[in-house]
């Protein structure tokens, strides 16, 4: 089993991104499953240029994006991304789209073809923070996911693919008082129990837990 790991280079003024800082700790290996890892760029459709050719090239049948969601205090695997882009700030190109949809003839959204509870309870059991998220935004984040799953669908099927969300790193909140943040060793620990759980669950039905919000 080969598993395409992907992490967004530094956005929105950050020095560094914990997502890419995590994936390139990740072991070359993970629960027998082949790992690799793939820096992407925080643009818009060029981030999911970059992936269809590693995609291509690698052929995996795995992909799990991981992004930063700065203030979120655990490991948040997403549920779904929707066909559409609505930019609060420009991503690292100065494109900001706003109410535009991301593939004419992609589905209105898809949901992650991945574990998501088991990766939930895969994560928490590691002793981490981590609960289903139902949005991934509307930023290079749910692009990415969305067409991960739209290249899933259309043109690499057995494709599975999902999203992640991390917290911020420790360093990245020194001046943001009463930010949530968590250490890049658990957040790799993190990261690695989730593989785990997708490469446990890679022939089974995704666990039937409590992962919904009321609001």
């Amino acid at each position: 089993m080969k598993i395409l790991v992907t992490g967004f280079d530094p956005f929105g003024g950050e020095a560094v991104n914990p997502a890419l800082e995590a994936v390139k700790q990740l072991p070359a290996n993970i629960a027998g499953a082949e790992v690799q890892w793939l820096e992407v760029p925080t643009v818009f459709y060029k981030s999911a240029q970059v992936l269809e050719e590693k995609i291509a090239a690698y052929q995996p049948d795995v992909v799990l994006c991981i992004g930063q969601a700065g203030g979120r205090f655990g490991l948040t695997p997403e549920r779904v991304a929707i066909n559409q882009d609505d930019a609060r700030i420009p991503d690292n190109d100065g494109n900001q789209p706003i109410d535009t949809v991301i593939r004419a003839d992609g589905a209105p959204a898809y949901f992650a073809t991945l574990p998501i509870k088991a990766m939930v309870e895969a994560i928490k059991a590691a002793g981490l923070p981590a609960s289903v998220s139902n949005t991934a935004g509307t930023f290079v984040c749910n692009h990415l996911m969305y067409q991960a799953l739209y290249l899933a669908d259309k043109k690499f099927p057995g494709l599975k693919a999902g999203f992640m969300h991390i917290p911020f790193m420790t360093e990245q909140v020194v001046d943001k008082p009463n930010t949530a943040s968590m250490a890049l060793a658990d957040i790799v620990k993190g990261i690695e129990s989730a593989i785990a759980a997708i490469v446990s669950y890679r022939d089974k039905e995704d666990l039937k837990t409590i992962g919904g919000e009321t609001h």
